[in-house]
């Protein structure tokens, strides 16, 4: 499975954290920045990776945050895309289950590292249930 990552300076640590689980598990993946802890703007993060994933060079997004709300909201502009900002293994099961979420977005000050890395675990190994969920993912787009 290949993944696209990013994070703004709030979220590095946690970015950094995923990537090697990532790498541990034989996931591919390609990181969009940021790398280091100057003050960037999300928005330019939600871009890449949501493009990415469009372009169908990821399977799936990762994008963090401090909240992971603001990183939701800029990703979920994109045509497209279909961000879940997840702080419980409940809800990343669910976002990928009922509603295909393509990007999960996570917040690097609200998590621990241990329960965002068993979010995203479950978040990339659920699938969608399609039936009836499909029906109303096409009255959103």
């Amino acid at each position: 499975m290949r993944i696209v990552i990013g994070c703004d300076h709030r979220g590095l640590n946690l970015k950094q954290a995923i990537i090697k689980s990532l790498s541990e598990s034989g996931h591919k993946f390609e990181d969009v920045g940021t790398n280091d802890t100057a003050s960037v703007d999300y928005p330019d993060i939600a871009i890449k990776v949501g493009n990415e994933v469009l372009k169908g060079n990821a399977e799936y997004g990762i994008l963090i945050c401090g909240s992971g709300i603001g990183m939701c909201i800029a990703a979920n502009k994109i045509k497209g895309i279909r961000a879940a900002n997840c702080s419980d293994i409940f809800s990343a099961r669910r976002s990928r289950a009922h509603n295909n979420a393509n990007v999960l977005c996570l917040g690097g000050d609200i998590l621990g590292e241990v329960l965002a890395l068993e979010i995203a675990t479950t978040f990339l190994s659920t699938d969608f249930l399609g039936g009836r969920h499909q029906r109303r993912l096409d009255k959103i787009e």
